[in-house]
């Protein structure tokens, strides 16, 4: 199982709306106390999940739709802060010390809208990428980790090998410095 699959990211529609990413920042409240251990665990050969402590609080990037599931993407302060300034474009990369993680769920029909809507049910999983090109320069400077969520353990596992475990997807987007989500229009 890669990072983020190839076709994962074909099947993945942008849907860039407020009110979606109000709600899944709103379930990440919740989310805090469940699977305190995670922070322990490490991506055999790879990233920890302790890279990425405070993930809860990041900015939303933008929401995706994919077959059967919601995702929505934040990014830490030193990424929201490229992506305001341009980056990826004309050329300029994200700065080292740029993080984004994709947290999905699966889905389901709002119980109590008046009209139809689509909201997050169960947590599937958290994955990650961060930008060091000192330490991962055989894959552009980033580097790669999934953890796949158990929710009748109320636990978190990698479920890949390998800081480079995504690469090969995101060579596709080299030009966009290897990053598929773009910063839309707010």
């Amino acid at each position: 199982m890669s990072c983020i699959s190839a076709a994962d990211t074909r099947k993945t529609k942008k849907r860039p709306k407020t009110a979606l990413a109000a709600l899944f920042l709103a379930m990440l409240g919740g989310m805090a106390g469940a699977a305190e251990d995670r922070f322990t665990l490490r991506v055999p050969d790879g990233l920890a999940f302790a890279d990425i402590r405070g993930y809860e609080t990041w900015q939303d990037v933008a929401v995706s739709e994919v077959e059967g599931g919601l995702k929505l993407i934040a990014a830490n302060d030193v990424m929201i802060a490229a992506y305001r300034d341009g980056v990826p474009g004309n050329g300029n990369k994200f700065p080292d010390g740029s993080k984004i993680v994709k947290i999905e769920w699966s889905q389901k029909k709002s119980a109590e809208s008046p009209y139809f809507v689509m909201v997050p049910e169960t947590l599937k999983s958290v994955s990650f990428i961060e930008k060091d090109s000192k330490k991962f320069p055989d894959t552009s400077g980033w580097a790669y980790a999934q953890f796949v969520y158990d929710a009748a353990s109320d636990t978190f596992r990698p479920s890949v090998s390998g800081a480079a475990c995504g690469h090969a997807c995101h060579t596709i987007v080299a030009a966009k410095d290897y990053i598929f989500t773009a910063y839309p229009r707010r």
